[in-house]
């Protein structure tokens, strides 16, 4: 607002007379419009966008103020709302107040100096909140504008590098370059890296930008998907899946998915090299509310220090710097979960072996209908 601006606040009373004092005492302060009924003052506010406070008495003819002021908060959000009240009707106003319906409430008859300092404090608030608003609006833009150029830049990268990928593969399949210090081997293990983290970063933007899809999930299915391609990574690893799904089951399909190929993904690639029985363990149990799904290995394992970092975005442990990696497997699997409304917990033994256990919302219409 412009500081010659007046600040401009609708009064609403039944009374003729104290709308002319109202209009009398405030009048050199305020740019100020009146009415004498609820409806009179819904129908100011839809003419007068720019109105910065409303002030309304209770106890009005068809409508009380607080009732009226649960019709304005969700049609005119943005005027901040002052109640005057010449009786006790605590229970209401509490209730008013805590519904967020009114800023503050008055009694009558008003203050000068009290209802001059509640006009203020209220247009302050007024003023702070739009400019939250608005900074919330830049953000927003920012953070997607931001999205869509990483998700660009991410695609266009793999153009050149699938190029540098495809000629180390024809220079080895044609014996073409004489190579005794592994140069080639080691652009290659380099590629395959960058390659890995530009569909990382790929996978964890789409799941950003993707809208939610509720459907009926088939754990068997959905996990049996997950283990075939994960597979291809150690064939010698047994896979065991048990399912226990009675009830009917709904969520994001594709966050399931993501969620699931990173788990089971990190529970073959964290395999010890050593285990003669290299195995990975998925169970699901549903309830109607709930399901439970638990991935455990018997892999190299996590320390213990280690394990309040591991969903932090390119955290990798000390101890598996061996293993290819770009520690966003982790990270993208907790972002998905917070978007979908599940948990995750983990338990592990190094040396031994690793459990993540996950907490999912059943989102069937028939639980959230209840």
């Amino acid at each position: 607002m412009n500081v010659t601006e007046k600040i401009t606040v609708l009064y609403i009373d039944d009374e003729p007379n104290n709308l002319q004092s109202f209009q009398a005492t405030f009048r050199r302060k305020y740019h100020i419009l009146t009415a004498s009924s609820a409806a009179e003052g819904m129908g100011v506010l839809n003419e007068h966008p720019e109105v910065h406070v409303v002030i309304a008495d209770q106890r009005m003819p068809y409508s009380t103020g607080v009732e009226f002021f649960n019709i304005v908060r969700k049609s005119h959000p943005e005027p901040i709302r002052i109640l005057l009240t010449g009786y006790t009707d605590v229970e209401a106003i509490v209730d008013a107040i805590n519904k967020g319906e009114i800023y503050r409430y008055i009694k009558k008859p008003w203050d000068e100096v009290e209802l001059q300092n509640a006009i203020q404090n209220g247009y302050d608030m007024y003023i702070t909140r739009g400019q939250l608003h608005q900074k919330i609006d830049e953000l927003e833009k920012k953070n997607s504008e931001l999205n869509r150029f990483v998700y660009s830049i991410s695609h266009d990268l793999r153009s050149p590098l699938a190029s540098i990928m495809g000629i180390l593969s024809l220079a080895k399949m044609e014996d073409s370059v004489k190579d005794p210090n592994n140069y080639m081997g080691m652009i290659g293990t380099c590629a395959d890296r960058m390659d890995l983290f530009i569909q990382k970063i790929i996978e964890y933007y789409k799941g950003l930008r993707a809208d939610d899809e509720i459907v009926p999930i088939d754990f068997t299915s959905l996990l049996n998907e997950s283990i075939e391609m994960c597979r291809m990574q150690n064939p010698a690893i047994q896979f065991e899946l048990s399912v226990s799904q009675e009830d009917e089951f709904y969520n994001d399909a594709f966050r399931l998915s993501i969620i699931m190929n990173n788990l089971i993904s990190n529970a073959v690639k964290y395999q010890k090299t050593t285990e003669v029985q290299p195995r990975v363990k998925v169970s699901v149990h549903t309830t109607a509310e709930m399901a439970k799904v638990s991935i455990e290995d018997n892999g190299i394992g996590i320390l213990d220090q280690h394990l309040n970092s591991i969903f932090k975005m390119f955290f990798r442990s000390s101890s598996n710097t061996s293993i290819s990696g770009v520690g966003i497997g982790l990270f993208i699997v907790k972002e998905a979960l917070q978007h979908i409304g599940g948990d995750i917990s983990v338990h592990s033994v190094f040396g031994v072996g690793t459990t993540f256990t996950l907490t999912l919302p059943n989102k069937s219409p028939v639980v959230y209908a209840r």
